[in-house]
């Protein structure tokens, strides 16, 4: 780790006998919260939790006109999960977070190789997940393009298993490719192609993704490498904006396989958002979200579509009980939800929300319903810094304790979610401004 510092400082050091823009600038983000609730429901026997964490990073920018680098250290902290006086950090959470190079290929021409967020229109399949402390990142190259108003990317991506052998410390396998880090969709392989042209008023984008899961054969204890199951994903992006009236549509398909052969077919997410601004100080926001389930019944087969990469905390509730690490191939969604953003004055606002949910799919049962979520944000920005505060309330139906396997004589009296973060992204060096 002090190797890394020293690296950076170096860097800084060296800035003033370059003739490139650098910039060199950190984010400070401690999040205080209380969960009684929060991401599935909370037994009337078990305790509500309560912690804060915290996030830093370091980014450093360089550019000239035949490239751009950029580098971005991050480490993400739970109070007290060190004892006093350790020598070493307990959650080994320090990581390069981004580290790429953009390099200028000829005109409108460039390509995007590293470690990097993907982050596409509306980040519900592609996004970069800033709420958690960690966020989400991707090993990645990119061919892109832009004119005008016309972009095109496309990605590829091709993930190995780090292994720490005494005869190939700190590299990958030489012999095979298997890769047996699994979970939350991790791909051996992607490849993407994005298409968007933006108007004025009107915008269009298109994605074809393709990702590459590897299959095991055999029991836990040996499990072999056998083969990749390759899940598509097609669809398109909608955008509407003209005077106090916005529109926003999703329309997705997934085919293929998910991991281990499991078959995919008629998967599917449907998505509009209505916005009006009713006067100067008050927004309106009306829509709908339909996430297909799994209607076969079977361990080889669903129907079960999942937004894979995107920011799901955004969707379907702040107290994220569908899709953020769960629900994968459950019975679907059904989210209809109504909100009002409030202007209070210049510098902060208020957002309420509400969301009512219910299955595409019935559950065992037959139920459908699963409840109604209340979303309270309140938001103000300081000079330098920025403070939120928030309040969610789920109001659950019987089927949302069968979905989540807690009998409602069991659960606690009430579902809730409070929290309080601080955000500040000082600026440290910038030579263009110099």
């Amino acid at each position: 780790m002090k190797r890394k510092y020293t690296l950076i400082f170096l860097l800084v050091l060296s800035v003033q006998y370059a003739t490139a823009q650098f910039v060199l600038d950190g984010e400070f983000k401690p999040r205080t919260e209380y969960r009684n609730g929060f991401g599935s429901i909370i037994p009337d026997a078990a305790d509500p939790g309560f912690g804060i964490s915290t996030r830093l990073r370091l980014n450093a920018g360089y550019q000239t006109e035949a490239f751009k680098f950029y580098m971005s250290l991050q480490d993400v902290m739970v109070w007290g999960e060190n004892r006093q006086l350790k020598p070493e950090d307990s959650n080994n959470s320090f990581s390069v977070f981004q580290a790429w190079a953009d390099i200028k290929l000829a005109e409108g021409f460039s390509t995007k190789i590293g470690r990097q967020m993907l982050v596409y229109d509306d980040q519900r399949i592609l996004g970069g997940v800033d709420w958690a402390m960690q966020a989400r990142n991707h090993d990645a190259a990119l061919l892109q393009y832009k004119k005008g108003k016309f972009m095109m990317d496309l990605g590829l991506a091709f993930n190995q298993d780090f292994t720490a052998t005494t005869a190939n410390p700190g590299g990958f396998q030489s012999v095979g490719t298997a890769y047996n880090t699994t979970g939350f969709f991790s791909y051996k392989s992607m490849q993407y192609l994005y298409l968007r042209h933006k108007g004025e008023a009107f915008s269009a984008s298109g994605l074809v993704m393709n990702n590459g899961f590897q299959n095991f054969t055999g029991d836990a204890d040996a499990l072999v490498a056998d083969g990749v199951s390759n899940l598509i994903t097609i669809g398109t992006h909608l955008n509407y904006k003209k005077g106090s009236f916005g529109a926003a549509f999703n329309g997705y398909l997934q085919t293929g396989e998910r991991q281990n052969s499991v078959d995919v077919s008629g998967a599917y997410l449907l998505g509009l958002d209505l916005s009006y601004k009713a006067s100067k100080g008050v927004t309106l926001g009306l829509g709908a979200e339909i996430i297909s389930g799994n209607d076969t019944g079977t361990a080889d087969k669903t129907e079960a579509f999942f937004p894979l990469y995107g920011t799901n905390h955004k969707f379907n509730g702040f107290m994220d009980y569908f899709y953020v690490g769960n629900h994968a191939n459950s019975v679907g969604l059904t989210d209809i939800h109504a909100s009002a953003k409030f202007a209070l004055g210049e510098t902060s606002s208020l957002l309420v929300k509400v969301l009512n949910f219910s299955g595409e799919q019935a559950l065992a049962s037959g139920e459908k319903s699963l409840g109604t979520e209340v979303d309270l944000v309140f938001a103000k920005s300081f000079k330098g810094y920025g403070l939120a505060i928030g309040y969610s309330q789920m109001f659950a139906s019987d089927g949302m304790y069968e979905l989540k396997g807690v009998t409602e004589d069991a659960a606690a009296s009430s579902q809730n979610w409070a929290w309080v973060q601080l955000t500040m992204k000082p600026k440290f060096l910038n030579t263009a401004k110099q």
